[in-house]
C-alpha cells in the first residue's frame, strides 16, 4: 500500500487568484450582512476578558496560550496583528502589568487565539505567565491592534516573510491563515533561530510546507556553527541568502519580525536586492509611512460602523487600542548654548500635622497626614509657547505650543518618560495629569478606566489649558 501510495502522481488543486480574507467581502458589501459574519469582520480593537483554555510547551523557551473570550464572542483580527494583556503579576489587588504579544493563530479560526511568549529569565512578566497563567486563568485583554498584517486582498500574494526568534510569532499567524484559505499564493519563510533544536514550530511548519506546495520554508542558525546532521542554512541574514532563498525578492511583498538589529539589517540588504521601501513591512513600533496611513485609514473605517455593530458585539466594543511592549526608558534631553537641559527633580515631603497647625488639615486630628505639592512656580521655565506644563516631580515647566504633542517638549526639555512607539499604540509613555485638559488621538494604547482615573498618552496629545502633570 505504502509503495502505491508514493508511486501515484499527485495533481496540483485547481485554486482562485489570489488570496482574500474571509471577512473582506462582509467589509465591501452594499447589502446588510448576515450578523454572524459581520461579528467576524476586524472592525475595531475591543476590551474584552479572556478565560485560558489551553497551553503548548514551543521549542526555543516559547510556551503558546490559547484562550477564548469569556463574552462567547470570536477574537476577529488580521494575521499578523497583537493583543495587549493585563497580567496581575503584583497580586490581585495591585495595578496589573500591561504587555503585549503577537497573535500566533489564524482569524480564520476565531473562536479561539493563541500568544506565544518567550521566557525571559530576568523578565518581570514573561516567567510570571509561564508559572501562573493555565487552563481555568481569566485575563484582561485589549485588540487586537497594529498595521503589521497581511492584507484583506491580494490577487498577485507572492510573500517573503522572514522571522528571528520569539519574531515567529505573527508570521506563524500568517502562514497558518494563508495555508487555511483557497487561492494561488506564493510564500517563502526564512527563519533564524540561535539552535537547531531552538525553532519553535517547526513540526508544524514542515508539515504545512509538506502538503500546501505554495509554501517554502528555510532554516538558518545564524552565526552558530553547525551540528552533525544539520541540513539548514547557516549565517547570519546575507543579501546571498536573500537570493538563494527567494531570487525574485524584488517581486514579493515582505514582512519581517525579530530583534531590532535584525531588522535593521534585513531592512538594508533588502534594498540591495532591489526589494522597494513600498514592499517592506516590519514590526518596528514607530511603523512606517505607508502602514501608518494604512492603520489610520482602517481606523476611520472602523469608526464609521462601530456605532452600527456595537449591539451585536455585545458589551465588549469598547472602541480603545492596544498598548504595546514595554518601555524602552528613553528619553532626548534638549541642549542649549550652555549645554544639555537639566531637570534635577524634586522630592515629595511629608506634612508634619504637629508643625502645621490645625489649618493644614482639612479633617480634623483624625486625617491622615497629607503629601506636600511642590511649588510649580519655583520651577525653571524652558521652551517657549502660550501654554505651560508643570511636571512635578521632575520640577519643571515647558512651555508649549498647543498644536504641539506633549512626548517631545518633555523629553527636550529632560523629563524621563518612556517612549516606545510614540505612536499612542503602545501604552508605555502612559502619565497621569493632576489638572488642565488634554486632547488625545490614541490608537488604542490607553483602556477606559485609565482614562478614567486621570491617564493619558503625552506622544499623542495636545494641551488645550495650562497642566499639571505627575512625571
Amino acid at each position: 500500500m505504502i509503495e502505491l501510495l508514493t508511486e501515484t502522481a499527485i495533481q496540483e488543486p485547481q485554486r482562485i487568484r489570489g488570496l482574500e480574507m474571509p471577512w473582506n467581502r462582509v467589509m465591501g458589501s452594499t447589502e446588510a450582512p448576515a450578523r454572524a459574519a459581520r461579528a467576524l469582520g476586524p472592525w475595531h480593537p475591543q476590551e474584552f476578558m479572556a478565560e485560558c483554555v489551553e497551553t503548548v510547551p514551543e521549542a526555543g523557551g516559547l510556551m503558546t496560550f490559547v484562550f477564548r473570550r469569556c463574552d462567547g464572542a470570536p477574537l476577529a483580527f488580521r494575521a499578523g496583528q497583537y493583543v495587549n494583556v493585563a497580567f496581575p503579576v503584583n497580586g490581585e489587588d495591585k495595578e496589573p502589568v500591561d504587555r503585549s504579544y503577537s497573535l500566533s493563530s489564524s482569524p480564520t479560526e476565531p473562536w479561539t487565539f493563541s500568544i506565544s511568549v518567550k521566557r525571559d529569565g530576568g523578565g518581570l512578566v514573561s516567567p510570571w505567565v509561564h508559572e501562573n497563567v493555565k487552563p481555568g486563568t481569566v485575563l484582561e485583554m485589549l485588540g487586537p491592534v497594529g498595521a503589521f498584517h497581511l492584507p484583506d486582498a491580494d490577487r498577485r500574494a507572492r510573500y517573503l516573510l522572514l522571522a528571528a526568534g520569539a519574531g515567529i510569532t505573527p508570521i506563524m499567524s500568517m502562514v497558518r491563515t494563508i495555508h487555511s484559505l483557497p487561492g494561488h499564493a506564493d510564500v517563502v519563510v526564512l527563519y533564524h533561530g540561535a539552535e537547531a533544536g531552538g525553532f519553535a514550530f517547526h513540526q508544524e511548519l514542515a508539515y504545512i510546507a509538506s502538503v500546501d506546495s505554495r509554501v517554502k520554508v528555510f532554516y538558518s542558525l545564524g552565526d552558530r556553527s553547525k551540528p552533525e546532521g544539520w541540513e539548514g542554512l547557516s549565517g547570519r541574514l546575507t543579501a546571498a541568502m536573500l537570493d538563494e532563498v527567494a531570487p525574485d525578492a524584488n517581486g514579493r511583498q515582505v514582512y519581517a519580525c525579530g530583534p531590532e538589529g535584525y531588522l535593521n539589517t534585513a531592512t538594508e540588504l533588502l534594498k540591495k536586492v532591489g526589494v522597494d521601501d513600498t514592499s517592506i513591512y516590519m514590526e518596528f513600533f514607530t511603523g512606517d509611512r505607508q502602514t501608518l496611513l494604512e492603520y489610520q485609514a482602517e481606523l476611520a473605517h472602523a469608526a464609521d460602523i462601530a456605532e452600527e455593530i456595537a449591539e451585536e458585539i455585545a458589551d465588549s466594543a469598547e472602541d480603545y487600542f492596544e498598548s504595546q511592549p514595554t518601555a524602552f526608558g528613553l528619553y532626548e534631553p534638549g541642549y542649549d548654548a550652555e549645554g544639555t537641559l537639566k531637570a534635577g527633580g524634586l522630592p515629595l515631603e511629608t506634612v508634619d500635622a504637629d508643625a502645621a497647625g490645625p489649618e493644614a488639615l482639612d479633617g480634623g486630628s483624625d486625617t491622615e497626614p497629607e503629601t506636600a505639592t511642590p511649588d510649580a512656580s519655583s520651577f525653571d521655565t524652558v521652551g517657549t509657547g502660550s501654554l505651560t506644563l508643570s511636571f512635578m516631580r521632575t520640577g519643571i515647566n515647558v512651555r508649549i505650543d498647543p498644536t504641539e504633542h506633549i512626548l517631545g517638549a518633555a523629553q527636550r526639555a529632560g523629563v524621563r518618560i518612556g517612549a516606545n512607539c510614540k505612536e499612542g499604540m503602545c501604552g508605555s509613555c502612559k502619565v497621569v495629569k493632576l489638572s488642565g485638559e488634554v486632547e488625545m488621538n490614541h490608537q488604542g494604547g490607553i483602556r477606559a478606566r485609565e482614562i478614567d482615573a486621570g491617564k493619558f498618552l503625552p506622544c499623542c496629545s495636545t494641551a488645550r489649558t495650562d497642566m499639571v502633570i505627575d512625571a
